[in-house]
């Protein structure tokens, strides 16, 4: 059960909401993988293209900010490796979570300097019309 939507009367205050759950320091997956999160990637994350323009702000994923914590923690989240739709091609520096049937949360994957893995916060959404897409996808696997 993912917890509740949150419902703000503007997109200032989902910004504000943001910057203060994620910013601030990083998340840890249930894997020990810390997640780290950069103010301006809330327009990429909150904002989605439509028919009629780009750029309209996605109420639909802004009330689902929480879930974004509860995804990454849960031992339960199906992981595959991510898709450069560019290169068309499997990405394995991304993993997507997947919980709830078709919520995905993307983050992409690097080194530090002591060789742990450490992940950036790309995106998280319902993943509607390509879940199936996504399900084809690898399994992720720990190396």
């Amino acid at each position: 059960m993912m917890k509740p939507l949150i419902y703000y009367g503007s997109i200032k205050e989902y910004k504000y909401y943001f910057e203060e759950k994620y910013c601030k320091k990083p998340i840890i997956t249930f894997d020990s993988i810390p997640v780290y999160f950069r103010k301006s990637i809330f327009d990429h994350c909150f904002f989605e293209s439509n028919k009629i323009k780009d750029d309209t702000f996605s109420r639909k994923r802004a009330e689902r900010i929480d879930w974004i914590k509860e995804t990454l923690e849960n031992p339960k989240s199906d992981l595959r490796y991510g898709w450069n739709n560019k290169k068309k091609m499997i990405d394995y520096k991304r993993r997507v979570a997947i919980v709830n049937g078709n919520y995905v949360v993307i983050i992409t994957l690097s080194q530090n300097r002591h060789g742990n893995l450490k992940g950036n916060f790309l995106t998280a959404f319902v993943a509607d019309n390509s879940i199936n897409k996504i399900l084809n996808t690898p399994k992720w696997r720990k190396k």
